[in-house]
């Protein structure tokens, strides 16, 4: 696979009357407003406050806010996988409303990836629910625009893992892949 680069990240400069979508990381005062987005968002499962907080600047790096007019329409959760610091695990992916079918998901997760300190990935990984055919998509055009291949497995089972409370995750690989390119561009 040709090494190619990828393109220019969306500008990260706020303008409460910009209607562009920016992609930034996230920051601490995030957290509320990155809440109420996954509340909006069913059927995400909801986690505290707290937790969000702790997303928005512990995970800082590895996740990103898109804005909209000065509105928050889209966050992403991940992380570097501690025992595999290859691969990154993204855990949630909220987008909007009205900022659906445009493919800002797999935008985020390009910017992530575009980023300095996530030199060295080769890998993403996330889980979806067999019925979650919107997620699937999303994270095979992701796939597609990097030139790589979508693997699926069962990570965690419906009735051995969540004591049938829960449907079965399915887990997607992406890659491998340079966090450096991207279908379609030259390197330089």
């Amino acid at each position: 696979m040709p090494a190619t680069e990828l393109p220019e990240a969306a500008s990260s400069e706020r303008d409460d009357e910009d209607p562009r979508t920016t992609i930034r990381a996230p920051r601490a005062e995030d957290g509320a407003a990155v809440l109420n987005l996954i509340e909006r968002c069913p059927p995400l499962d909801q986690n505290s406050a707290y937790c969000y907080l702790l997303q928005c600047s512990q995970f800082a790096d590895t996740s990103a806010i898109a804005e909209m007019g000065g509105k928050i329409v889209g966050f992403i959760s991940g992380h570097r996988l501690p025992n595999d610091p290859d691969s990154l695990f993204i855990w949630q992916v909220a987008v909007a409303e009205e900022a659906r079918g445009q493919g800002l998901g797999r935008e985020m997760m390009l910017g992530i990836l575009r980023r300095p300190t996530s030199t060295g990935f080769t890998h993403l990984l996330a889980t979806a629910t067999d019925d979650n055919t919107s997620s699937k998509g999303m994270f095979q055009s992701l796939a597609n625009v990097l030139d790589t291949n979508m693997g699926q497995s069962l990570l965690f089972d419906q009735n051995i893992h969540f004591a049938g409370a829960h449907e079965s995750e399915i887990l997607l690989t992406i890659g491998p892949f340079s966090a450096q390119t991207e279908k379609g561009r030259t390197a330089a």
